[in-house]
């Protein structure tokens, strides 16, 4: 258990999602950790107290003047006691008063006054997420060194899909685990990531382009992220957040990656292709809208620059990873292009297969290594996919270091 005899204090807000506070409580406990819960008025009125006392053994506190049981716990002596205040789920509410310096209840009062970590793990609208002022507040807290998980995409209580959903259970107890033990496995690598599309013009308002969403992508860089590496994510086109902790280049043509990773991959440990690079891109791009009225269009197309295969070329030390988009059997096309390329693994998924592939959150694919073994995984979200593959890459990197044969 990595968290025996640790003490945290488990801050629930009002959101809906105050309910999966409970299995972020058992989590936990099965990790070995001490837990003292601490409830918000709003929270209460979605999860009574009850249910937390009886999950922890322990009085939930849920105001200023509380004196559970004779217990001498005030706000002061419950942070001196905490080692990890984890506040799960967290409003757009409670992450404004922290921000601002606002202590006018239990929970925001132990988090002004505590000198151990604070980690968040928001739960909201999506469009609560995205308001301009609660990125500024979530900002202005990781600048000040508070931790966030989450929120991830999903479906809300409204129905709607957005970014805005509290993470899960387990990746929040995890992210507990790396605050209070320093399990960051990753920390002193440099990684360079890819993501998303390309877009290549034919005139100024049409493209050709492929149905990448950047979800894989970016799901790697928080997965690397997450384990304490120095993280870089040049990314194609798409609509989706970035990554806590993540430097973000935005790029929108092949070329325009191109020189992006060819800058910046010389510094990088560990480079990993995922984007969608269009392979063809238009011969010429017109100054001007091609008019309908003029007829039937020809157009020539050019390759474009095989990024990866420039970056494993030149690879050194440095471990390679590249993406595979197949429509049927590929593993000998990847194994083929793992050798060509001087890929120390290929993540091959199959296009066509249901739940796999672009724009969904699931994926299923197929790591071709370089002893020429294929391992077929089942399918999983794309975030957890991530994390599998993030450990694949940081064995890679072990075996190097060591001095062994990648």
């Amino acid at each position: 258990m990595r968290l025996e005899g640790r003490r945290v204090v488990l801050g629930v807000t009002g959101s809906i999602a105050a309910y999966k506070a409970c299995d972020v409580l058992r989590g936990l406990q099965k990790e070995g950790a001490q837990v003292r819960v601490v409830m918000t008025a709003a929270a209460q009125e979605l999860v009574r107290p009850t249910v937390f006392r009886s999950l922890s053994g322990s009085p939930v506190l849920t105001g200023m003047f509380d004196d559970p049981q004779g217990e001498d716990i005030k706000h002061i002596a419950l942070t001196e006691w905490a080692e990890l205040i984890l506040v799960a789920p967290a409003t757009a509410n409670l992450i404004g008063k922290v921000a601002s310096g606002i202590a006018d209840d239990l929970l925001s009062t132990v988090i002004s006054a505590a000198g151990c970590p604070t980690l968040f793990a928001p739960g909201m609208n999506f469009r609560m997420w995205e308001n301009p002022v609660v990125q500024g507040n979530v900002r202005k807290l990781k600048g000040l060194g508070y931790r966030f998980c989450g929120p991830v995409e999903g479906r809300l209580a409204s129905g709607a899909v957005g970014v805005g959903r509290m993470a899960d259970a387990d990746e929040i107890v995890r992210a507990a685990v790396q605050a209070l033990t320093g399990d960051d496995e990753g920390k002193g690598l440099r990684v360079l990531i890819t993501a998303g599309p390309t877009r290549e013009f034919i005139d100024p308002v049409r493209f050709i382009s492929n149905p990448s969403s950047g979800r894989m992508g970016y799901a790697m860089a928080e997965a690397a992220a997450k384990t304490g590496a120095e993280v870089c994510l040049v990314s194609g086109p798409t609509e989706l957040t970035p990554p806590a902790g993540v430097e973000m280049v935005r790029v929108c043509t092949a070329e325009e990656m191109r020189a992006a990773v060819t800058e910046r991959v010389p510094q990088a440990d560990v480079f990993v292709g995922v984007a969608a690079v269009a392979d063809f891109a238009p011969a010429e791009t017109a100054g001007a809208k091609i008019a309908r009225a003029d007829g039937d269009l020809t157009l020539a197309l050019r390759p474009t620059a095989d990024i990866i295969a420039e970056v494993g070329r030149a690879k050194g030390d440095r471990i390679v990873v590249g993406f595979a988009a197949e429509a049927g059997e590929g593993v000998e096309r990847a194994r083929r292009k793992l050798e060509a390329k001087s890929l120390d693994l290929v993540v091959l998924n199959d296009v066509t297969e249901p739940g796999s592939g672009f724009e969904v959150e699931t994926n299923r694919v197929t790591l071709i290594r370089r002893d020429g073994s294929a391992e077929p995984l089942p399918l999983m979200l794309k975030t957890d996919l991530a994390r599998h593959i993030w450990q694949e890459v940081l064995k890679l990197v072990g075996v190097t270091r060591s001095g062994g044969v990648a």
